[in-house]
């Protein structure tokens, strides 16, 4: 199985259409699962036909105190490195928002008052689009903080006898997009070939760095200007892996919700001989 992140250092810059023209692509012989990673604002699922579709809560831990058992002796409050817990004289302050979900203070209290509940989060929808493509995204509650948890909870869908695992990153180099890529045997990072575009790559970049990961270069709404990108990319000796040309006709068909892989012939090619 090969895990291959699709990402990029902003949003916009193509990242879905290249995510789901590749897993069409390979999906027409290899069992391949896709998975929305945006959870903040999923759409591939707007662009694809699924079948079959479940739905499911996502649930994350939240402790319950029992304010008859709790001495407020602050110990649940200093093991929490989020500033999750504020131990008063009588009572004790919960912010869901910084709650990590490490289970530390039902650990360490020497009281048992502390014990397990959760809330939700969010859903999970998982279908599939034919035989061999799969097809997994996940959506957030309106007003939660943090997308990691549905990413984790995303991921473990992997069921393991997929030949190819497609993660649509979410866009930037922030938390969400390091939860989604960090165990991607590639990385693909889609960019445009503008000073902003650059920008945001050098920086998408440098994060994949930081984790040790192997990276390559899309090159979206490719024209003239792509001098800007390949310098950088030999500069930085990373493979350009393939260009997706501007055309209003794509844009077009997109726009009505449809992605037809084989549009630009040469770009499919590319695509089925490096990930092949």
């Amino acid at each position: 199985m090969k895990k291959i992140a699709i990402a990029s250092g902003k949003g916009g810059t193509g990242k879905t259409t290249l995510s789901l023209m590749l897993s069409q692509l390979l999906s027409k012989d290899k069992k391949v699962r896709l998975l929305d990673s945006d959870v903040e604002n999923p759409d591939c699922h707007l662009l694809l036909d699924v079948v079959e579709q479940k739905s499911r809560e996502i649930n994350v831990f939240k402790p319950l105190i029992d304010l008859e058992k709790c001495t407020f002796c602050g110990k649940c409050q200093e093991v929490c490195e989020f500033n999750c817990l504020l131990v008063m004289p009588k009572d004790v302050m919960y912010f869901k928002e910084l709650c990590h979900p490490c289970r530390g203070c039902l650990l360490v209290c020497p009281e048992g008052a502390i014990s397990e509940g959760e809330r939700k989060v969010g859903y999970l929808h998982t279908g599939k689009i034919n035989e061999n493509f799969y097809f997994d995204y996940a959506i957030m509650d309106v007003g939660e903080a943090r997308a990691n948890p549905l990413i984790e909870e995303l991921k473990e869908g992997i069921v393991g006898d997929e030949d190819y695992v497609i993660i649509d990153a979410p866009p930037g180099a922030n938390c969400p997009m390091v939860e989604a890529v960090r165990d991607s045997d590639y990385t693909v990072l889609v960019t445009e070939p503008t000073p902003f575009g650059l920008y945001d790559l050098k920086i998408a970049v440098g994060v994949l760095g930081e984790l040790g990961l192997k990276c390559g270069i899309v090159i979206n709404r490719s024209e003239e200007d792509d001098g800007i990108i390949e310098d950088y990319a030999e500069s930085a000796g990373l493979e350009i892996i393939a260009k997706i040309p501007f055309s209003r006709e794509f844009a077009s068909l997109y726009s009505k919700g449809i992605i037809e892989e084989n549009f630009f012939p040469g770009l499919a090619d590319d695509l089925l001989e490096f990930f092949s």
